[in-house]
């Protein structure tokens, strides 16, 4: 092992039969409903993503703590009230703020046990975010590839487009389409390229802001969606053809 990963070959580990039962106590899995994992680096989102998932906000009551450092040190397990004996959600720690290897953060986590695995990512991906969905094909989990904070991100792009909100708020609009449609493109292009570069298959990255997919879970939908309403949506359709809901 070793000498394959002085050549930067990363091994194979397959848990064992107590590690996967040890890993499925620890986060209360149930053989009826249909467990969801967020994973992904310290500070892009995720506890903020578990709560749009669950209905909720960040401060209200029961919500997954949020905040500039990372938060979340355990697995952490939530529901939301209006589907509690169908799915659980949980929040994964941030990778790159645990002193393990990018290549042990799935088993260590027992991230194997999950039905499906969301990888949010920020800015760019990492090591672990390549690993994770290289453990998930290899155990057949599904996987979903999510950009948060689309809604700060796109104010950004409209800065670096020269927008100023006291002198240009005549032509607000038409600054966020440009930047919106610039934001989106060079996503979809960057995640391409970072699979293709990894030898992955190519998948879909969905963009969104956490705020508006925590509207449209309430079946409030705001004016402004970009991918938020086709994440639920399959995410919930992968769940329904599962072997659980057959």
């Amino acid at each position: 092992m070793e000498r394959r990963m002085e050549k930067g070959i990363q091994p194979v580990v397959i848990p064992t039969v107590e590690e996967v039962q040890l890993a499925k106590a620890k986060v209360q899995y149930k053989d009826d409903v249909f467990h969801f994992a967020v994973a992904g680096i310290a500070g892009s989102g995720k506890s903020s993503l578990i709560n749009a998932f669950c209905g909720m906000n960040n401060r209200d009551p029961g919500a997954a703590p949020t905040g500039v450092s990372e938060t979340t040190l355990e697995i952490s397990r939530y529901i939301n009230l209006a589907h509690s004996e169908q799915f659980a959600w949980y929040d994964a720690p941030g990778s790159g703020t645990l002193t393990i290897p990018d290549w042990q953060y799935f088993n260590s986590q027992g991230l194997y046990v999950f039905d499906c695995i969301l990888v949010l990512f920020d800015n760019r991906f990492t090591m672990t975010d390549q690993a994770i969905l290289a453990n998930c094909d290899r155990f057949k989990i599904p996987t979903f590839i999510v950009r948060s904070k689309s809604d700060q991100h796109i104010l950004n792009v409209m800065k670096d487009m020269g927008y100023d909100a006291d002198e240009d708020a005549d032509c607000r609009e038409q600054f966020y389409h440009i930047a919106r449609e610039h934001y989106i493109s060079e996503t979809r292009q960057s995640v391409k390229n970072n699979l293709a570069e990894a030898n992955f298959r190519d998948q879909r990255v969905y963009i969104i802001s956490n705020k508006t997919l925590a509207r449209v879970a309430k079946d409030n939908w705001p004016k402004k969606i970009i991918d938020e309403v086709e994440l639920l949506t399959d995410l919930y359709s992968t769940a329904y053809l599962s072997s659980k809901f057959a």
